[in-house]
């Protein structure tokens, strides 16, 4: 199973969610750490603690980056990944946010190409929908829906070129997922193109302050 985890809830607020994330660290794609809307201005001796035990439990760490839709400067961006990275031990970021738009693409691509010339990888990107077509030719991992299940199951549409790609380039991040069909939700996304997902019950404004109930102990 490939599951995305965005757990954003301090390790001190909810201990219990990080154990059983730590515990199931095998089956994650990897964890998305955010301890304050990135990374902060100063290490967070929980996080950093959580951090480490998640490494030895084997995920794969992925930094929280906001790029504001691509209006952040390069040098903000891969000066948060440099915190995440010496802070936390993420190997990898996750690029919030990011814009869709074709003329955007080019200063995409020079972001992650200069983001993994410092050491970072995988590389996700979070448009949220489905992007220009080239953003799934220089991402590890494309977001290509982030939403409500109720428009998950309703209104979902999948464009052709989605289909020249593997279903391992792709995630699904839903919220507002009945607890029982948390299940359902990792089937849909894997009949849907996406082999990665991150279904969670939370809903806005924090959705992601919930672990999923597929690592919950929820049967799958």
């Amino acid at each position: 199973m490939s599951l995305l985890v965005p757990l954003y809830v301090h390790p001190a607020e909810d201990p219990g969610s990080w154990h059983r994330l730590i515990t199931a660290a095998d089956r994650t794609y990897g964890v998305v750490l955010n301890p304050a809307n990135g990374p902060g201005d100063a290490p967070d001796p929980a996080f950093a603690s959580a951090a480490g035990a998640l490494r030895a439990a084997g995920a794969r760490l992925l930094g929280y980056v906001d790029t504001d839709y691509g209006t952040r400067a390069a040098a903000e961006v891969a000066e948060d990944a440099r915190r995440h990275r010496e802070w936390y031990g993420a190997q990898g970021c996750f690029l919030d946010r990011v814009s869709s738009a074709p003329d955007a693409l080019p200063a995409h691509r020079a972001l992650v190409r200069a983001l993994r010339r410092q050491g970072s990888a995988p590389v996700v990107l979070n448009p949220g929908v489905h992007p220009a077509p080239g953003y799934a030719r220089i991402a590890d991992l494309l977001v290509t829906f982030e939403g409500p299940w109720s428009v998950y199951v309703s209104s979902f549409s999948r464009p052709d070129w989605t289909l020249r790609h593997r279903p391992e380039r792709f995630c699904h991040l839903v919220y507002g997922v009945p607890q029982a069909l948390a299940p359902l939700a990792v089937r849909t996304a894997r009949e849907r193109g996406a082999a990665v997902s991150g279904p969670v019950t939370g809903s806005l404004p924090n959705p992601w302050s919930r672990l999923t109930p597929v690592l919950a102990g929820d049967p799958s």
